[in-house]
């Protein structure tokens, strides 16, 4: 059980920093609610779970390409600029608004995807962190016991994210409408900021 415990933990660990995910949680939450909110991190980590899977079957190698890297930062980068533009055009009427018509449960869940499976850093990542933990289970335990354990980072993960969904959909209750409309302006210049950094990425890969 302790063993469990720890990979929960590390579930949460790793979601902790702040990065375009969580950055587009606190947006979606002061915006639209906590259900939107949840459902960009369980997007987020649904990719997550997928790239866990790629690395478990070695097929990660093709994503490490260049022509893919390519692909990859700049769809990236046009998600985060599109997501952090859509957050500055909304600022100024997420107190007055709740929610826009077209701010559906699946649009959040299929955002939160899109944005963790378009990032390289992503796969990087889960081939650093997932990788060791690959290595170190091999060599110890078994199938049945790796299957364990990634669940138990799954299950970090998904702590985190209903975590963020609960802080952010609270600060839409608590604060007032300049404090609210500040908090998603911030929130779109970080995607923003995140988007730039990944189309500087791409232009390096492509010069």
């Amino acid at each position: 059980m302790s063993v469990i415990l720890s990979y929960i933990f590390l579930g949460l660990s790793l979601s902790a920093p702040i990065g375009p995910i969580n950055a587009a949680q606190l947006d979606k939450g002061i915006r639209c609610g906590f259900w939107h909110a949840w459902l960009v991190g369980l997007g987020a980590m649904m990719a997550d779970a997928l790239y866990m899977i790629m690395v478990y079957m070695g097929l990660v190698h093709f994503l490490s390409t260049p022509l893919i890297q390519t692909l990859l930062w700049s769809f990236g980068s046009f998600m985060l600029i599109y997501t952090g533009i859509d957050s500055l055009l909304g600022a100024s009427s997420v107190a007055v608004v709740t929610k826009k018509k077209d701010d559906t449960l699946f649009k959040s869940f299929f955002s939160g995807f899109l944005m963790s499976l378009s990032n390289p850093l992503t796969i990087l990542f889960w081939l650093g962190i997932y990788g060791s933990v690959l290595a170190k289970t091999a060599s110890v335990y078994g199938t049945q016991e790796l299957l364990v354990y990634s669940s138990a980072i799954l299950l970090g993960i998904i702590a985190w994210d209903f975590s963020m969904a609960g802080m952010a959909s609270t600060f839409r209750r608590l604060m007032t409408p300049r404090l609210l409309t500040g908090i998603s302006v911030i929130s779109g210049l970080s995607l923003i900021g995140f988007g730039l950094y990944f189309a500087v990425a791409a232009c390096r890969l492509l010069f």
